[in-house]
């Protein structure tokens, strides 16, 4: 399924637009070669970068280089519930400071996370909670981390849901069932590497799901998609997804860019 001419497939996207609505092209792992990164995911027809925040550690680093590529890189504001510790208050004041100074993309990468230490799970759902609150209020999309926690992060964005609250559960693998909560909830499906993985079936989960509820991503420079999978992961190699997602659906992949790129200026209204 994913044995492709990589440079064909480049080549082929160069025309188009296409979006990645979650990178962190800011981070460390992009110190030495940032700038050709950049370079290399525009030579691949992408045409905007949706960055989303982690903690106040990388936010300057974040608006800097939204400031240096203001037409390619587009910063959200939000505590990555990684980041959510016993100081997370203070975080959320730096954040609702600087949602008061300036117009984001979205608030996020925001949510909850029991991979990685569930001793924090009770302060993660306080921050959430209040960084939804705060998307009604500035009329922002929300950006959700979901890992292991998908159906919880469900239950807590439903009231907010209901009474408009949009977004992104970014890093789809799950489920049909959960696919489907997800979009009964009038959330987008974040579709990046993990599709390409033969494992995670997602061919197979999402096969009744339309592609008017999915966005395209990266997740750079994580979870690098077939055939760079365990490598560093860049926007450049967003082709490779669109490219299995348009072969799982059997549509052409202009459709499939045409309709994940129209999903992702509609939410992010930038």
């Amino acid at each position: 399924m994913f044995c492709i001419d990589g440079k064909k497939l480049l080549a082929n996207f160069a025309a188009m637009n296409i979006i990645d609505s979650h990178s962190h092209p800011y981070v460390e792992e992009f110190a030495q070669d940032r700038n050709d990164v950049l370079k290399r995911a525009q030579d691949a027809g992408v045409t905007k970068i949706y960055m989303p925040a982690i903690d106040s550690t990388t936010h300057g680093a974040m608006l800097s280089l939204e400031k240096e590529y203001p037409d390619l890189c587009k910063s959200m504001m939000g505590l990555h519930p990684c980041s959510v510790n016993g100081q997370y208050e203070k975080e959320l004041e730096i954040i609702h400071q600087y949602l008061l100074e300036r117009k984001f993309a979205a608030i996020g990468e925001i949510g909850l996370d029991y991979y990685w230490d569930k001793s924090t799970i009770d302060l993660q759902k306080k921050a959430f909670a209040m960084q939804m609150e705060w998307a009604l209020v500035f009329d922002l999309p929300i950006v959700i981390h979901s890992r292991e926690s998908t159906m919880d992060c469900v239950e807590m964005v439903k009231p907010f849901a209901e009474k408009g609250l949009k977004g992104i559960f970014h890093c789809f693998g799950g489920s049909n069932e959960e696919a489907k909560a997800i979009i009964n909830l009038g959330f987008l499906l974040g579709i990046g590497g993990v599709f390409t993985f033969k494992k995670a079936n997602m061919p197979e989960n999402l096969k009744d799901i339309d592609v008017e509820y999915m966005v395209l991503e990266t997740d750079a420079p994580y979870l690098s998609p077939v055939p760079f999978r365990g490598k560093r992961n860049e926007s450049a190699y967003l082709p490779y997804v669109l490219h299995a997602l348009a072969e799982a659906k059997n549509l052409p992949m202009e459709e499939i860019a045409r309709v994940t790129t129209q999903n992702a200026e509609n939410l992010f209204k930038i």
